[in-house]
C-alpha cells in the first residue's frame, strides 16, 4: 500500500485535499492487517501497530493545520463531509 501511495503521489499534482483521504485509506489497511494476526507474522504484526501509531500521529497534525481544513471544505468533492 506504501509502495502505490509514493507512486500515487508521484504522479501529476497532488494536492491537500487528497492526502487525507489516502491516509484514511492507509489506515484502513493497517488495522485491517492488524486483525489478521492468525495469518501475520508476528513481527509484521508489530510492524503494523507502530506503523498505524505513526499515520495516526500525522493525521492528528492535519486537524491541527488550517490548510488542511481549508483544502477540504474547498474541495467539491468532500466539502464538510470529513468534520
Amino acid at each position: 500500500i506504501l509502495k502505490h501511495t509514493t507512486l500515487f503521489f508521484s504522479h501529476g499534482t497532488p494536492n491537500l485535499a487528497m492526502v487525507i483521504p489516502a491516509m484514511d485509506h492507509i489506515d484502513t489497511v493497517f488495522t485491517n492487517g492488524i486483525i489478521k494476526t492468525k495469518t501475520l507474522h508476528p513481527a509484521l504484526h508489530v510492524a503494523l501497530r507502530i506503523a498505524k501509531i505513526t499515520l495516526n500521529r500525522y493525521y492528528s497534525l492535519t486537524d491541527e493545520s488550517e490548510t488542511y481544513r481549508i483544502a477540504m471544505v474547498l474541495h467539491p468533492s468532500y466539502k464538510l463531509d470529513y468534520f
